[in-house]
C-alpha cells in the first residue's frame, strides 16, 4: 500500500471517529464551532500535544499580543492590565469554546487602532521634528508597551521622525544626478506630503481588517503554541495553497506569509524573477511596494497576505519595486520584472564542471525541491529526473558528482528515500515516528546502485525536510561529504491536513470551515538522532552571510524539541569515506588564506552588528551620517556574489543541446542559471574537497 493510500485511509478514519463523537452538534457561532474542531483535532492528532492549562494559557496570550501588536503602536500598559486578567484563562475559555479574552482583545485593539488614527492626524500637521537628540528602538523585541496615551503620543512622533528623516535622505541621494534640485524644505514638503498618503491608506486598510481575519490569527496563535508549523487554514486560504501547488504562477516568484505586521517571503520560487535576480531573499520582510510609473510607494505594514499579493503579482513584463527589511536590518529597494514562474525550472538538472589542475569532469546536479506528481504533472517524480540525470552523467564518464540541495525546502518524502537509494546498495533511509507509537522505516528496497563515486552534497541554512533526510542519510551511512553552513533549517517534523468539516456531521450553514494543517509524525535519522530544531551539521562548514546569525527552525517560538530514539542497523559498502579529519583540516587551511571566504566572515560580523544595532538617531544629520557610514562599509563586499569564476568552465551536457537549442525560452533560462553558477565561488572550494576525495580516499 502506497503512502497516499495510507493518508487517504487515516483521514476517513479521522471522518468517522469525529462524526461518532458528535452525533448531534449544532453550534450557535461559526467561531466556536472551529474553535471546538481545532483544538480536538490537534488533541486527537499532534504529534506533542498540550494540556490546555496555565501555562498553555501564558504563552497563547503572550504570543496573540505579539502578532496583533508587534510594533507596539497600539495598546498601552493600561490597555494590557486589562487583558492580563485573562492571561491564565485563556485556557478554560478554550475548554469551554468561548471567546472572552478575544472579544476583549478586539475591544482594546480597535479603539488603539481609532485612537492611534487620531494622534497621527494631529501630530502630522504639526511641524515633524528633524533635530530631535531621541533615538528610536526599531527592533520591538527590545521594546516594552509604553506606559500611558502621553508615551504613545511621544513613540508616534518619534515613529514619524523617523520616517520623515529617512525618506528625505532617499530623495536627496534620488536627485544627486538630477539637473534640478529641490531644497532641503521642498523635499521635507514633499516627502511629508507622502507619508500622510501613505499613513492614511494604511489606517484605511486597518478599518478593512475583519473580526474573522483577527480571529484566525487567535486559532493560529493557539496552533502555533503546539508547533510553528501547524496551522489554520480559512477555506480561501486553502484553496490559493492548492492552487499554488500546481499551475504556472504570474508575478515575482515569491512564496509570502504574514509576519507579525509585515509580510515574509519563506521562499524563492526557482526561475522565477526574484530567483534570477538574486537580491530577494528567504525571510526577507516586505515593507511598501511600488508600481513601476507611480510616485509613491503603498506601506504594507498590516495588511492581509492575500491583499499584498494583488500589489506584488502581475502581468509579464511589468515591474514592481518591493522595499524589504533584510534579517540582519538592511532595508533597501528592490527592483523585480514580473514573469510567468516556469515550473521546470524547480526541476532537476546538470551540469559538467572542470576547474583545471584542481578536478576536472566533475558532474553537478541542482535539486531545487523535492517535486512529485501531487503537484499536478503525472509521472512528475524528482527521484527519477534524478537518476536519469547520474545516467547521463555516467555516460560522459565524470569523476565524482556534485548534488547541491542548497535552498532546498523539501518536499516528496517518497522521493527523497528513492533518491537516497540511488547511492546505496539498500537499507534504511529513515525513521517516521507518529506520537505514542513506535517509529517505522523508510527503506530503499532494491540493492541496484546508481552511482558508486565519489558524492558531495551541498546544503546550506535553508536545506529542509527532505534535503534534510537525504544529507542526513548519506552522512550516516558515509557515503559523502556533507558540506555547507553552519546547519540545515532544522524542520524534521510531517504535516497533514485535515478538514474541519469532517469533525461536524450534517450540512451546517456555517460550512466550509476551513483546514488544520497538523504536524503528527517527527523524522529521524538512522543514528536515531532527530533533524528537528538541530537539523544536519556538515562534515565541512562554508562560512555564508548568516554565519553569526541564529536562523532556521531554532528561531521560531516554540518549536518542538530535539529528541532521539534507538538508532537502526544500517550499512553499506558502495563507497565509504576515509579519514574524514583529512578533508576537514585541508578544507579549513584553504578557507582561512581564500580571500572571499574571509570577506564573507567579515561580512557576516558586519551584518550580525547591523541587526544588533536598531537603535536610530532622530537627527537628520546623525541619521545620515549614520546610514552613509554603513553604506561605505557595505560597498566593500558589493560585487562579492557577483564577480565571475575565471577557472572555473561550466558545460551542459552534450545530452541536452538538442533540446535547449530548440527551445528559445528553455535555452534563456539555462544561460541565466549558468550565469549564477559562474559566479558560485563556494563551487571552487566544492571542487577542490572533491579533489581531495578523489585523490585520498
Amino acid at each position: 500500500m502506497n503512502m497516499k493510500s495510507l493518508i487517504l485511509i487515516g483521514l476517513f478514519a479521522i471522518s468517522g471517529m469525529f462524526a461518532a463523537w458528535y452525533p448531534q452538534v449544532d453550534f450557535a457561532e461559526k467561531e466556536s464551532m472551529i474553535l471546538d474542531a481545532v483544538v480536538r483535532f490537534l488533541d486527537a492528532y499532534h504529534f506533542s500535544p498540550k494540556t490546555i492549562d496555565d501555562d498553555f494559557s501564558e504563552k497563547t496570550y503572550e504570543l496573540y499580543l505579539d502578532y496583533i501588536d508587534n510594533g507596539k503602536r497600539f495598546l498601552t500598559e493600561l490597555e494590557i492590565k486589562e487583558l492580563d486578567a485573562f492571561k491564565t484563562q485563556i485556557d478554560d475559555q478554550v475548554n469551554l469554546r468561548t471567546t472572552g479574552f478575544f472579544d476583549l482583545s478586539m475591544e482594546k485593539l480597535e479603539y488603539g487602532h481609532e485612537r492611534a488614527k487620531l494622534i497621527f492626524s494631529k501630530l502630522i500637521e504639526t511641524d515633524i521634528p528633524l533635530s530631535s537628540q531621541r533615538n528610536i528602538e526599531m527592533d520591538s523585541e527590545k521594546r516594552s508597551f509604553v506606559k500611558d496615551e502621553k508615551e504613545l503620543e511621544q513613540f508616534w512622533l518619534d515613529m514619524l521622525s523617523y520616517d520623515l528623516i529617512d525618506r528625505i535622505k532617499e530623495k536627496q541621494e534620488n536627485q544627486k544626478d538630477s539637473l534640478e534640485k529641490l531644497s532641503f524644505d521642498e523635499l521635507k514638503v514633499k516627502a511629508t506630503e507622502e507619508m500622510k498618503e501613505s499613513y492614511e491608506d494604511w489606517f484605511t486598510r486597518l478599518d478593512k481588517t475583519k473580526r474573522s481575519d483577527y480571529f484566525e490569527t487567535y486559532v493560529n496563535t493557539l496552533t502555533h503554541v503546539y508547533d510553528p508549523h501547524s496551522d489554520y487554514f480559512n477555506p480561501k486560504e486553502k484553496e490559493d495553497f492548492d492552487i499554488r501547488m500546481g499551475g504556472k504562477l504570474k508575478g515575482i516568484g515569491a512564496r509570502l506569509v504574514a509576519d507579525g505586521e509585515y509580510t515574509k517571503v519563506t521562499e524563492i520560487i526557482p526561475g522565477g524573477p526574484a530567483w534570477k535576480g538574486k537580491e530577494l531573499q528567504a525571510n526577507d520582510l516586505i515593507m511598501k511596494v511600488r508600481q513601476k510609473g507611480e510616485e509613491e510607494a503603498i506601506n504594507i505594514q498590516g495588511m492581509r497576505v492575500d491583499e499584498v499579493v494583488t500589489y506584488i503579482r502581475g502581468e509579464p513584463g511589468t515591474v514592481v519595486f518591493l522595499t524589504v527589511k533584510s534579517t540582519d536590518g538592511e532595508v533597501k529597494v528592490i527592483e523585480i520584472e514580473r514573469d510567468e514562474v516556469i515550473i521546470d525550472e524547480g526541476f532537476a538538472k546538470s551540469l559538467i564542471l572542470d576547474f583545471p589542475e584542481v578536478s576536472e569532469n566533475i558532474g553537478y546536479i541542482k535539486l531545487p525541491r523535492f517535486y512529485d506528481s501531487f503537484e499536478g504533472k503525472v509521472g512528475n517524480s524528482c527521484a527519477k529526473d534524478v537518476a536519469a540525470e547520474i545516467e547521463k552523467l555516467k555516460e560522459n564518464n565524470v569523476n565524482g558528482i556534485i548534488l547541491d540541495l542548497r535552498n532546498n525546502g523539501g518536499g516528496s518524502l517518497r522521493d527523497v528515500v528513492t533518491m537516497s537509494g540511488l547511492f546505496i546498495e539498500d537499507g534504511p533511509i529513515v525513521q517516521v515516528k507518529p506520537r505514542n507509537k513506535k517509529a517505522y522505516l523508510y527503506k530503499d528496497q532494491d540493492d541496484e546502485v546508481q552511482y558508486t563515486g565519489p558524492l558531495i552534497v551541498m546544503v546550506n541554512q535553508f536545506s529542509a525536510s527532505a534535503s534534510e533526510i537525504l544529507a542526513a542519510a548519506v552522512q550516516d551511512y558515509n557515503r559523502a561529504i556533507v558540506v555547507g553552513s553552519k546547519s540545515t533549517f532544522g524542520k524534521g517534523t510531517v504535516q497533514r491536513f485535515v478538514d474541519l468539516d469532517e469533525a461536524f456531521r450534517g450540512d451546517d450553514k456555517f460550512k466550509p470551515l476551513g483546514n488544520l494543517k497538523i504536524s503528527m509524525q517527527k523524522f529521524y535519522r538512522v543514528n536515531g538522532g532527530s533533524t528537528q530544531l538541530k537539523g544536519v551539521v556538515p562534515d565541512i562548514i562554508l562560512p555564508d552571510n548568516y554565519h553569526y546569525i541564529e536562523t532556521g527552525e531554532k528561531d521560531y517560538d516554540y518549536a518542538m524539541d530535539w529528541s532521539e530514539i534507538d538508532e537502526v542497523e544500517y550499512s553499506q559498502s558502495t563507497y565509504n569515506i576515509n579519514d574524514m579529519d583529512y578533508y576537514v583540516s585541508r578544507s579549513a587551511a584553504r578557507i582561512a588564506d581564500d580571500e572571499n571566504f574571509q570577506l564573507v566572515l567579515e561580512n557576516a560580523k558586519r551584518l550580525k552588528e547591523i541587526r544588533d544595532d536598531s537603535s536610530y538617531p532622530l537627527d537628520y544629520n546623525s541619521y545620515v551620517e549614520k546610514m552613509d557610514e554603513r553604506k561605505e562599509a557595505s560597498d566593500k563586499f558589493k560585487d562579492l556574489y557577483d564577480i565571475d569564476i575565471e577557472n572555473l568552465k561550466i558545460h551542459n551536457l552534450e545530452q541536452d543541446l538538442a533540446s535547449l537549442e530548440s527551445d528559445e525560452s528553455k535555452k534563456a533560462r539555462n544561460d541565466e542559471w549558468l550565469k549564477g553558477v559562474q559566479k558560485d565561488f563556494y563551487l571552487t572550494e566544492v571542487m577542490h574537497i572533491m579533489s581531495d576525495l578523489i585523490s585520498h580516499n
